[in-house]
């Protein structure tokens, strides 16, 4: 049974990297098909990590007292529905919709397994997570070449009508194969005090939450848009985009595997702290120009971001793991959209040198806040 809730946990994760990562490839068909703009495309991309975002404290609150033996998969139906409105729509609000549609329903992939798997794998939570995040990833690279060759036999529409019905079918999988808890293990009760209001006063998940704005922020904001842009502004081709591109999201995908095993053996606070440390040296090697092994830091160090959702885990009681997680993953996911735009301002008023040494000030701006937990840290 245990494997099983791993698996379909995990199928469920995959399928929201793969939407997410979904428009990088389907942009050029979009934009063609219904004269899109730049602005627009942009716009209604970012409408996933917005509605995502937006998802994430009432998620919470429904993890911890319904389940995400119910929660997730209700929501995969609503992530379905949005692919069926993608992949049908004629016009630009339609296929906003949609989108923002993907976003609420794949909000619970992530969230629902951490919140199950904080019961069926309490003893090995972070390297079970991570290897969750890790295998999940891969559907980033299926949104890649894979769904190019695929877009060229069904088309983009076919693409997202037979994905709601792969959606709806791992949906139906979660609710009839997984249990909120092991067998013999109870369901953990709400407390009439607390909620959100005990999350919120608690300082150290705030601290690591700020660490997930500055972490997860700067590394998303960068994988799906800002490294890609860097490498264009300094004349590489298409390939050599896309062959760094591909060293990232690979990198990235080997450190959400061994993170978590690295959190079990050496502290999730230390681990967390050092890879944070070698992602900024990754931006400064941006800034020196030496690509390949900038990409590679800021794409296998960038995947530790996701220790912060299972430090949170560490810093909340049972019965708020929802809310715990959920507050830090908002603000990651809220981070991610902030900085995606503020870098691009920065970039157009002062370049990128002046945007990545923003991001290096805020990334040890968050690490000097977090430094207490290293040091309350067995």
């Amino acid at each position: 049974m245990a494997a099983r809730v791993f698996l379909l946990f995990t199928l469920g994760y995959f399928l929201s990297y793969f939407y997410r990562s979904a428009n990088a490839v389907l942009a050029r068909d979009l934009s063609q098909e219904l004269g899109l703009g730049p602005a627009e495309l942009g716009f209604m991309t970012s409408l996933f990590y917005l509605a995502f975002a937006a998802a994430q404290l009432p998620l919470g609150g429904l993890l911890d007292r319904v389940g995400p033996r119910t929660v997730t998969p209700a929501l995969l139906l609503v992530a379905a529905l949005g692919s069926v409105v993608f992949g049908l729509a004629q016009s630009f609000p339609v296929l906003a919709l949609g989108r923002a549609l993907i976003g609420v329903g794949m909000a619970a992939a992530l969230m629902g397994s951490l919140k199950a798997f904080s019961l069926w794998f309490p003893k090995n939570y972070a390297t079970v997570s991570t290897l969750l995040v890790g295998l999940g990833a891969t559907g980033g690279l299926v949104a890649a070449t894979p769904l190019a060759l695929l877009k060229e036999t069904l088309g983009w529409r076919g693409v997202f009508l037979l994905g709601a019905l792969v959606v709806v079918l791992v949906a139906l999988a979660i609710y009839l194969g997984v249990r909120n808890t092991p067998p013999g293990v109870p369901w953990p009760k709400a407390r009439e005090e607390g909620g959100f209001g005990e999350v919120l006063r608690n300082g150290r998940l705030l601290k690591v939450a700020f660490l997930a704005f500055a972490f997860t922020g700067c590394f998303l904001a960068l994988q799906t848009l800002w490294a890609g842009g860097y490498a264009y502004h300094l004349g590489l081709t298409a390939l050599e985009v896309g062959n760094l591109l591909f060293l990232y999201s690979g990198g990235a995908v080997l450190g959400f595997l061994v993170s978590g095993y690295l959190a079990d053996r050496f502290g999730t606070a230390r681990v967390l702290l050092f890879a944070a440390l070698f992602f900024a040296l990754g931006l400064a090697l941006l800034l020196l120009k030496l690509l390949v092994l900038a990409y590679l830091f800021l794409g296998f160090f960038g995947a530790f971001n996701i220790l912060t959702l299972t430090q949170a885990r560490e810093l909340v009681p049972s019965h708020l793991v929802g809310r715990g997680t959920t507050l830090v993953n908002l603000f990651g996911i809220g981070g991610t959209f902030l900085l995606q735009w503020g870098i691009g301002v920065a970039v157009g008023a002062l370049g990128y040198g002046a945007a990545f040494l923003g991001l290096l000030g805020l990334l040890f701006l968050a690490l000097f806040l977090y430094l207490p937990l290293l040091q309350n840290s067995g």
